[in-house]
């Protein structure tokens, strides 16, 4: 990954978050970008103009109405001149004024006379993540064709838990990389499923797992990064949706079974979903009442097999490369080979999801990619880089089928 000769604007508006932007500044410059830092006021609280000019060997721009620099570049030109702009932490309050037009700092003026690409990492509480107002406007943002990478979804500095944790340094960088990187995937159709599904025992209880969706969207991602189409079946995950997908939203495994059959025939397949194996046989259609004389019994029944029956279609409905996903808490590789040959897809991703790997909810898994020739041990690494490896890999493998 090289970045040299690209020349980014980086707009650090004011959240906690903000002291990422000095490592993000680094890490550009280690891949040969030139940076040139915008900090707004509020940012200002967070870090200082000095540590942002020392890192990255500029001028920082903060004052819309410094004539000095109107004389020199004008901020006409400063919008202009970059490759990239990125707003990095982006608030809830940068984003309601880029969605709106707003101009009433330099920040702001910059966003809204630039025609350059932008690239946004979002970063804010999760109730002002989930708001109505802010998702209006993010949905305005990327209508607009701003690029979105994160937010990602754990413990924040508030303490409260959720989606609103901006995007690590390494994360923006790999998607300012493959901004300007090759797409080896434009024009190809991918279908990525993810998240749990959850079956009905009665109309206000159900069966599920503790998948958190994080691997799924991070393949989607991935996948979109290369150019690719991503059709996203997705059941309640905690995780949201990739930015730039097509999400189609599904509950039960019938449900998920039936939504990727729709969308046949695509290029690619991959199975990220922790499906549930069974479900209930019969669904109470009234809320199940406790007795106090006896336990309820559950007849369960199988749910239908989705990366078997998607592996196993005919040669013109079959997807030419099908990648599955076996999350095991025991004897991985035997398993993750046995179900290579029964599925009949092409290749298994096998993780290792017992309690104390952490993957299941985690930030990071490590991977076997087992195909019916060998297994690929890959580094223990966040799924964001383990999706990237996987998207760099399926790429290879379209383009020689």
């Amino acid at each position: 990954m090289t970045l040299s000769g690209k020349h980014i604007l980086l707009i650090v508006a004011g959240g906690i978050a903000a002291y990422k932007s000095l490592d993000l500044i680094r890490q550009l410059r280690a891949q040969g970008a030139d940076v040139t830092p915008v900090l707004t006021r509020a940012g200002a609280q967070f870090v200082t103009p000095l540590s942002l000019s020392a890192l990255a060997g500029r001028k920082v721009y903060s004052d819309l109405f410094d004539l000095t620099d109107e004389a020199e570049m004008g901020h006409i030109q400063l919008s202009r001149s970059a490759d990239l702009i990125v707003v990095a932490p982006a608030t809830a309050n940068i984003m309601a004024q880029m969605a709106q037009g707003a101009a009433s700092d330099l920040a702001s003026t910059l966003l809204l006379a630039t025609d350059t690409p932008v690239m946004m990492a979002p970063a804010m509480n999760v109730r002002m993540w989930d708001h109505p107002a802010t998702q209006r406007n993010l949905q305005q943002l990327l209508a607009d064709g701003v690029l979105c990478v994160g937010p990602n979804s754990g413990d924040m500095a508030c303490g409260e838990y959720g989606s609103g944790r901006m995007a690590e340094p390494a994360e923006i960088l790999a998607a300012v990389a493959a901004h300007f990187g090759p797409k080896p995937l434009l024009g190809r159709r991918v279908l990525v499923t993810s998240g749990p599904t959850r079956e009905a025992i009665d109309p206000v209880r159900y069966i599920s797992n503790h998948s958190s969706g994080a691997q799924g969207a991070a393949v989607a991602a991935a996948l979109r990064d290369l150019g690719a189409v991503v059709e996203f079946v997705t059941g309640p995950a905690d995780v949201p949706p990739p930015h730039g997908a097509v999400v189609h939203k599904v509950q039960s495994a019938q449900d998920m079974h039936d939504q990727v059959m729709a969308l046949l025939p695509v290029d690619a397949a991959v199975f990220t979903a922790a499906v549930a194996d069974w479900r209930v046989k019969s669904a109470a259609a009234q809320k199940m009442k406790k007795t106090g004389k006896e336990l309820p019994v559950l007849e369960f029944t199988e749910n239908p097999d989705i990366l078997a029956a998607v592996s196993q279609l005919p040669v013109r409905q079959r997807p030419r490369l099908v990648v599955g996903f076996a999350a095991e808490t025991e004897n991985l590789i035997d398993h993750a080979r046995a179900k290579l040959r029964k599925k009949g897809c092409d290749w298994i991703c096998a993780n290792d999801v017992s309690p104390q790997s952490g993957t299941f909810g985690g930030s990071d898994s490590q991977i076997h990619l087992v195909t019916a020739q060998e297994v690929e041990t890959w580094p223990h690494q966040s799924k964001q880089a383990a999706a990237r490896m996987l998207a760099a890999r399926m790429a290879a493998a379209l383009g020689d089928r």
